[in-house]
């Protein structure tokens, strides 16, 4: 669950808060799973050191450096190449819930297919904290199979903090899904874990 939203300048004024900057980087693909079901966009995101599903990036000083410069860094460190994300990829900033000091900021990134790819490759060979902070990169199913597979299971997993509701919001600004697909794979995600929970 997402925090306050606020802007960007009013977060930087924040006295005594720490910044996380996180990207959800993303494409356009004509690929079809088993040859039949478009697959349209490709939306990468990270399993964590801890368990959970969230986006590449991480704490940033902007004393020191600027929001999207610390996360060109963290981005080094987790996906092992320079990604240049600029104050124009920003979407949202927000008071975190907890911790109650913690401002996250949340970006998104529009690449082409084949650098998606690249992202991927070199997250597992020259990353310096794959197999530490970040086990590795996964795509987002974003079709939906008539058991709930694909989108809905994959919304039943263990998402840390905001990022399963930056996921569902960027989906939607983005246009990549439909509200009526979000609604919809949401509700049979709730369904599953429901059934799966008895």
């Amino acid at each position: 669950m997402a925090g306050q939203e606020i802007s960007k300048d009013e977060s930087l004024s924040l006295k005594g808060y720490r910044h996380a900057c996180h990207v959800m980087i993303y494409a356009d693909t004509e690929a079809k799973l088993f040859g039949k079901i478009p697959i349209k966009h490709i939306v990468l995101m990270q399993m964590r050191f801890d368990g959970f599903l969230g986006f590449p990036g991480g704490i940033v000083n902007p004393r020191e450096e600027s929001l999207e410069a610390g996360l060109c860094r963290e981005l080094w460190e987790e996906i092992g190449m320079a990604l240049k994300v600029g104050p124009e990829d920003h979407c949202s900033s927000c008071l975190a819930l907890s911790p109650p000091d913690l401002v996250t900021h949340f970006y998104t990134k529009k690449l082409r297919e084949e650098e998606v790819r690249e992202v991927e490759r070199a997250a597992v060979s020259s990353a310096a904290d794959h197999g530490l902070e970040v086990m590795g990169m996964i795509r987002v199913p974003l079709y939906c199979l008539k058991k709930g597979e694909g989108f809905p299971s994959f919304l039943s997993n263990s998402f840390i903090d905001s990022a399963r509701s930056q996921l569902l919001a960027a989906l939607r600004v983005l246009g990549l899904l439909s509200q009526e697909e979000l609604e919809a794979a949401v509700a049979t995600a709730k369904m599953m874990r429901q059934s799966t929970a008895h």
